[in-house]
């Protein structure tokens, strides 16, 4: 009862944020629709959105959470603090140096992710623009997961899972307020990235400072701890990186065959990713402490059980999202994003999409439920 408690505030918490999401992605459709400078925008976002997935979220959380989970039940607060601010220290300088060079590179990074953009003069300088806008999101947000992993182990799960929400409303106020100052527009929605990873990392400063975890930053690579979670996360790298590849593998296809293929998939995928966040993501979050607690513990009977009771969970709850999603995926984009300059034509070709989604759902749900049980060696 109280996994579900957690996974119900969780769940409510991640709610507010999807629902803030697809408020920003309907305004979106609404003020430019799904053309060039929709394309340039999600293809400027997805590179800090796949490394995030792949370094922030992903792998650095499932290593470091368990590791920080057994320094706090077995070597006190002193030296779990000084563990956070050593892999901090190291998280910072390595993405600082990413994001400079994300940022000088951005021209080149624009054909690595879709090359097919120089088929239309200007599309490459205006993505290229937005990168290096977008590109310090990484550094601002694996900041955000180093934070949110700390909360997680103390079972403050409400913070970590309401800070999406400052991101949404970033990218929303950025396209009401500051967009007529931009030429072209689009670019607003660059800098309301920018301001949404700053605000998300601020917001984590207090919860942390109140669980005395607001550690010095010290480098430190040869740390005993630091090394244990650089060494777990290369299995974990490998484990979430089909689905990242998948995306920039996406990205290129779809930039091949005209403008507005980027924005039709990435519309429906933030359809698809409602269910996902609130049922995989949820689950993930609150699962990965208790797995840690009961690895540590050496508990393989509670480990397997609590494992067990989330993959039936997600067959309860996926399996009817799934299908709702076939069935009202017209109804569902219409209603969200048939407005201003997104058309019919567009609602067709992100129904599409959304269709071929939704049939891998439930897969990804598991995948999100049993990626944190494969970072504990047996």
């Amino acid at each position: 009862m109280s996994l579900l408690r957690s996974v119900t505030t969780v769940s409510g918490m991640t709610l507010l944020s999807r629902i803030t999401g697809l408020a920003r992605e309907s305004l979106k459709a609404t003020a430019f629709g799904a053309g060039l400078s929709m394309d340039a925008f999600e293809a400027a976002f997805r590179l800090p959105n796949i490394l995030r997935r792949l370094f922030a979220e992903g792998a650095f959380s499932q290593a470091f959470v368990p590791i920080f989970a057994e320094y706090r039940r077995q070597r006190g607060e002193d030296e779990t603090r000084a563990l956070v601010g050593r892999v901090g220290a190291l998280l910072a300088v390595t993405l600082l140096g990413l994001t400079v060079v994300g940022v000088l590179t951005a021209p080149w990074l624009v054909y690595a992710l879709a090359s097919g953009f120089a088929k239309t003069p200007g599309k490459v300088e205006l993505t290229a623009d937005m990168i290096r806008i977008v590109f310090p999101y990484i550094l601002f947000v694996s900041l955000v997961s180093l934070a949110g992993g700390v909360l997680n182990v103390y079972r403050e799960f409400a913070i970590p899972a309401v800070t999406p929400v400052l991101l949404n409303v970033s990218i929303i106020g950025a396209a009401l307020w500051l967009a007529p100052y931009f030429d072209p527009p689009i670019k607003a929605l660059a800098w309301g990235v920018f301001i949404g990873g700053v605000a998300q990392l601020a917001v984590q400063i207090r919860p942390l400072a109140r669980l005395h975890m607001l550690a010095r930053p010290r480098f430190d690579w040869r740390d005993p701890g630091v090394r244990r979670v650089l060494a777990a996360m290369g299995p974990a790298v490998i484990g979430v990186s089909a689905a990242q590849i998948s995306a920039l593998i996406n990205t290129q296809l779809a930039a091949s065959l005209g403008d507005g293929r980027i924005s039709w998939i990435t519309y429906a995928d933030r359809l698809m990713e409602f269910p996902s966040a609130l049922l995989g993501v949820a689950l993930g979050t609150v699962l990965l402490p208790s797995l840690a607690k009961h690895h540590a513990d050496e508990d393989p009977v509670e480990y397997s059980a609590l494992l067990d009771w989330g993959v039936r969970l997600a067959f309860l709850l996926a399996l009817p999202a799934a299908v709702a999603l076939w069935v009202l995926a017209v109804p569902l984009i219409s209603t969200l994003y048939q407005y201003g300059r997104f058309t019919v034509v567009d609602v067709m070709a992100t129904r599409d999409a959304l269709l071929g989604y939704s049939v891998g759902l439930l897969g990804l749900i598991l995948f999100k439920i049993s990626r944190p049980a494969s970072t504990h060696d047996r």
